[in-house]
């Protein structure tokens, strides 16, 4: 070969490498373009609770809409449902134990990944407000008993009778036959839990309950537990659970879905593998019934439970609105 067509090729062919090379870097920059495009931007600020609790999610909106931070928002959305004694399950007019005692749990998780919880508590409406005390005015995160009471009691909190006339009226109606048996219906509201994103992009959550009804004195259940009832990580998502306390705690479930999250599940995917994890590994799970809500940093939500008839209540984008969750449908 000639040493000029020589040098012609070479030059053509640098022409073609450095023609290629940008052509790569210009499909790169347009592949990344079109990935950045397709991430949905979030639709902020959300609200959500286990079960029908519109009034809890409307608080808790107001308080976002107004510029509040998500953690004031899933307090005083606990709150509400804490002081209306015809919720049987949460704070005041709360199904008692074995005994006839009202013992409340409750935890609370904010941005910082910072949590505080009380478990069974007495004589104290607001345990959620209690738990956010401990979170934040002590060197603490999880107190209980009466070092509980005593703690709300130095903060200004009121001691009241938490055993309604009606719920003691039941009480004793139970006490007849003391038969104990988790009732699997909609009904079946153990636990308001809460999670919420302000208009910062921040994730807090919540979760208040007072417990299984009739429950033996001094069982905890999840919801106060770390991880098991609530778990926050504010550059993932959060998660909460309702249901049996006790298969949530052996899972660590809320915890489990915000990891399966960062790995890239959505958290409707993510609750729906906590929920098999469960059923999975007990047999027994058409006598009880577990239910988990979940959103991520992008704002979506997500749900999941054992059985049917459980629902979660979402406020976002201006409505207030009950959700009927999926569930397992497994049946053998």
């Amino acid at each position: 070969m000639k040493r000029r067509n020589f040098l012609k090729d070479a030059s053509l062919l640098s022409i073609a490498v450095a023609s290629g090379t940008t052509l790569v870097s210009a499909c790169k920059t347009d592949e990344a373009a079109s990935t950045k495009k397709a991430i949905p931007k979030p639709i902020l600020p959300l609200a959500i609770t286990t079960w029908r609790y519109p009034n809890a999610t409307k608080k808790a909106w107001e308080i976002l809409e107004a510029g509040g931070s998500s953690l004031d928002a899933v307090e005083q959305g606990c709150m509400v449902e804490e002081a209306d004694v015809k919720n049987t399950s949460v704070g005041k007019g709360g199904n008692p134990d074995r005994d006839g005692n009202v013992t409340l749990d409750a935890s609370i998780m904010n941005k910082d990944g910072n949590y505080g919880a009380v478990v069974y508590l007495q004589n104290i409406t607001h345990a959620i407000s209690v738990a956010r005390k401990v979170m934040e005015d002590t060197p603490h995160v999880l107190m209980a008993g009466k070092g509980a009471e005593q703690f709300a009691l130095s903060k200004g909190f009121k001691s009241e009778q938490l055993l309604t006339d009606s719920t003691k009226k039941a009480w004793e109606k139970w006490k007849k036959t003391s038969k104990y048996k988790p009732i699997i219906n909609i009904e079946n509201h153990d636990t308001i839990g809460m999670l919420a994103i302000d208009k910062n992009g921040d994730i807090s959550g919540a979760c208040s309950t007072s417990g299984l009804a009739y429950k033996m004195a001094g069982r905890v259940g999840d919801s106060p537990i770390i991880g098991s009832g609530l778990f926050i990580d504010n550059s993932i998502g959060g998660a909460t659970a309702t249901g049996m306390g006790e298969e949530v705690l052996k899972t660590v479930g809320s915890f489990l879905i915000v990891e399966l999250m960062r790995q890239g599940k959505s958290p409707q995917e993510a609750c729906k593998e906590a929920i098999e994890r469960i059923v999975n590994s007990n047999p027994n799970y058409k006598h009880f019934q577990v239910g988990y809500i979940a959103v991520n940093k992008q704002g979506e939500v997500g749900s999941y439970s054992i059985h049917e008839h459980f629902s979660y209540q979402l406020y976002q984008n201006n409505e207030n609105k009950n959700v009927k969750s999926p569930f397992f449908l497994k049946r053998g």
